[in-house]
């Protein structure tokens, strides 16, 4: 019931129980009772149960109709949650509207139709590499007050359906876009053909002990956040085989207010990255408090014009990963959406980075790198402690990275070697490293700091190995 209509009902009741009071103490009592039962029944969400409509949970009988039909109805009547039973429920593109939580019991299973023709297509765009998106298999477009919950799973059937079908349509898991206050809590997801979650312009969003395991198929992300406004990722477990949490802007809107923390991510790329689609700007943001198994590292990339501004990444222990922060600038300068014209480049600029603990990194620590034409700025990172593989010889340190002004970033877009073995840095202003500790399991020849431009560095409370070629650094330095 909407709550408009819910208190216009109870004002009502109450007024007609003065009544009765007056004409009658014994019906007055009555009324009374009559407004506390109708206030718990408006307060207590309504159960759409889909086998009402004729859902089977066989595994193999396509639902899709009646699973919407329960939705539709939910809304309709005030909103409430739809629930997916005991049973493993076979379903194409499924729409969520207004006031409806879709609500999976713990032996549920939703699971993907491996039929393409199932799927709708949601506000398509491109993404990074240029591949047509936006097909989703739980969605919503344009609805508010909407969510998903319980301890059952969902499973895209990503494998099976990419098999069928090829790769030419592939269904995002979850797909929001632009809606208001979602909530997606305690779910298990699994088997997506493309991302697992994607917010796309929505506000006040979040992602609550929400397990994901994503593996065995490429571009399979986590949770992608993209031009949204006020999203909190919190106490989330991610195993996913492309980048666990990763915040884009495929848009002209920003993504800002986003904070994540407390979840615990093992992935084959970024464990948290902003990038590859940088359109639109981002600003305050956290990650903090979280536990990284395996990464390739924390990646902060504009390279499509975005202004990347306040951003702090505190308190991240991580057990193996390539390295522990890189951050870049470049000038790539692509769109995804039809109309958006390209833009200048953009900034990166007020990062603070403390409190990161890394126990294996088998090739650098940090690195940082603009262009010529354009810095990175204000960078503060402290308190970072990286053990490193090391073995690096002397010759390795005439490496010159190329500047790949134009490219797709990655942490491989710069070759394999680098010509230190902790940190690299050019194309910057206001660099400030304060108590940064790097070790090496083996002897590496190569320098600790390299710095190869006139990059405005300041160094402090340095401890790392060294070699002939470099002594410690514990005071300001500038090359």
């Amino acid at each position: 019931m909407p709550i408009k209509n819910f208190y216009s009902l109870i004002i009502t009741l109450i007024t007609n129980s003065i009544y009765h009071f007056q004409m009658k103490p014994l019906a007055f009592i009555f009324s009374m009772l009559l407004v506390a039962q109708t206030a718990m029944s408006g307060l207590v969400p309504k159960d759409f149960d889909i086998t009402r409509w004729g859902a089977i949970g066989d595994g193999k009988t396509l639902n899709t109709a009646a699973i919407q039909k329960a939705i539709d109805l939910c809304s309709e009547q005030g909103g409430g949650r739809v629930i997916i039973p005991d049973g493993t429920w076979l379903s194409g593109t499924l729409m969520l509207k207004n006031d409806v939580t879709l609500f999976l019991n713990e032996k549920a299973t939703l699971l993907g139709s491996t039929n393409i023709a199932d799927y709708q297509l949601l506000d398509g765009f491109k993404d990074g590499r240029g591949s047509n998106m936006g097909y989703c298999f739980v969605g919503g477009a344009d609805v508010k007050n909407c969510g998903i919950a319980g301890t059952g799973k969902i499973d895209g059937n990503g494998k099976l359906l990419l098999e069928k079908n090829g790769r030419g349509k592939r269904p995002f898991l979850v797909r929001f876009v632009r809606c208001a206050n979602i909530s997606v809590a305690d779910i298990h997801m699994g088997g997506p053909a493309a991302w697992t979650m994607h917010l796309f312009e929505c506000t006040n969003a979040r992602a609550d002990q929400v397990f994901i395991k994503s593996r065995g198929l490429s571009n399979n992300d986590g949770i992608d956040v993209d031009c949204c406004d006020g999203v909190t990722i919190q106490n989330c477990n991610i195993d996913s085989g492309d980048d666990a949490i990763c915040l884009k802007a495929t848009g002209s809107k920003p993504c800002k207010n986003i904070d994540v923390f407390g979840c615990r991510l093992n992935t084959n790329q970024g464990a948290f990255k902003i990038g590859t689609e940088t359109y639109g700007d981002f600003e305050n943001i956290r990650f903090h408090d979280c536990k990284i198994d395996t990464t390739k590292g924390i990646k902060i990339y504009s390279v499509d014009g975005a202004h990347l501004k306040n951003l702090t990444i505190s308190d991240i222990e991580i057990e193996k990963t390539s390295l522990a922060v890189m951050i870049r600038l470049g000038s790539r300068l692509k769109t995804f959406r039809e109309g958006d014209p390209k833009k200048s480049t953009g900034s990166i600029e007020s990062l603070t980075l403390k409190g990161i603990k890394v126990n294996y990194a088998s090739q650098i620590a940090i690195l940082i790198s603009g262009i010529p034409s354009s810095d990175i700025r204000d960078v503060t990172i402290s308190d970072l402690s990286v053990l490193l593989n090391g073995g690096g010889k002397a010759e390795d340190a005439k490496t010159i990275l190329a500047e790949n002004e134009t490219d797709y970033p990655e942490v491989t877009m710069f070759g394999k070697i680098m010509p230190a073995y902790g940190i690299f840095i050019r194309h910057a202003e206001q660099i400030k490293l304060d108590h940064i500790n790097l070790t090496t399991q083996t002897k590496d020849e190569r320098p600790a700091i390299l710095i190869p431009d006139h990059s405005d560095v300041t160094c402090s409370g340095m401890n790392m190995v060294t070699n002939d070629n470099i002594q410690p650094v514990d005071k300001p330095q500038k090359k």
